[in-house]
């Protein structure tokens, strides 16, 4: 299946090129503010883009996220609002893929179907549902490929050999490896252990793989980008906007993205 985000590390294969993909959370910190700072992140090199889907419990997200989510259910921002905001984002840009990221509980309040055919329709490109065990997603991984999007999954220190085999499965687009154990935001990546543990993954799965969780200045972007297909930078982008007004937030973080976008693009290329 050729899709945006399946043809986005086409190219950047071809070019040598490591991706940057970086993530904010949609209404974070208003609605009214979201496009812009997607169109922001482009502009300052972003190759796929990560929008967070606020939820109330967030397993997997560190208190930077945590907070991110809290103000944007304060501004009420929900799923179809995401799904409004893509839609929106989607008239000036065409080209770049974008991915939601968020949890199962609001997609099965809206339905799974109707979530899949609007998120579509809403010029969506692929989905990471963090608390989706594989086990049970082959329903749910043939239904977005039945809607022209990727059902993307995450790979931890931990997870299991035949787990990994059944991701390399089911899963499309890349997949999302979480370089530590704990929540997002870490400031202990472990590089070393990257290292060692990539040539593994690599051996089962044939998608590009995605480095993020613990990534937060140029220094570790590039070590990170030397060792895989692309980079993800979440809280790092997340407490650029707080330290902003939110008028100013979309000028800091294409710069900060540039910052990343130097560094990677300047980072060996480890033979794989």
């Amino acid at each position: 299946m050729s899709t945006r985000i399946a043809d986005c590390f086409r190219k950047l294969g071809a070019a040598k090129r490591r991706g940057l993909i970086p993530y904010i959370t949609a209404g974070d910190p208003h609605p009214d503010v979201t496009v812009a700072l997607l169109h922001a992140l482009v502009a300052g090199g972003a190759d796929v883009l990560e929008l967070g889907v606020p939820f109330s419990d967030p397993m997997a997200d560190g208190p930077v996220i945590q907070r991110a989510a809290e103000r944007a259910i304060k501004s009420g921002t929900s799923l179809r609002q995401v799904l409004e905001l893509v839609r929106e984002f989607r008239l000036h840009d065409t080209v770049t893929p974008l991915v939601l990221m968020g949890y199962a509980n609001p997609i099965e309040r809206m339905g799974l179907e109707t979530f899949v055919r609007d998120a579509a329709q809403a010029g969506v490109d692929g989905v990471i549902v963090v608390d989706y065990p594989p086990e049970e997603c082959k329903p749910f991984a043939k239904l977005m490929s039945a809607h022209g999007m990727d059902a993307i999954f995450l790979v931890a220190p931990t997870t299991r050999p035949e787990r990994i085999e059944l991701i390399a499965s089911i899963a499309s687009g890349y997949v999302y490896y979480v370089s530590l154990k704990g929540t997002t935001g870490a400031a202990h990546i472990d590089l070393a252990d990257i290292a060692l543990r990539l040539p593994a993954l690599r051996q089962r799965l044939t998608l590009p793989i995605g480095v993020g969780f613990g990534i937060s200045d140029a220094k570790s972007a590039a070590a990170v980008a030397s060792l895989a297909d692309a980079v993800v930078i979440g809280s790092r982008i997340i407490t650029e906007l707080e330290a902003h007004a939110p008028h100013e937030g979309a000028r800091a973080i294409e710069a900060l993205m540039r910052g990343f976008r130097v560094a990677i693009d300047g980072a060996p290329m480890e033979t794989q």
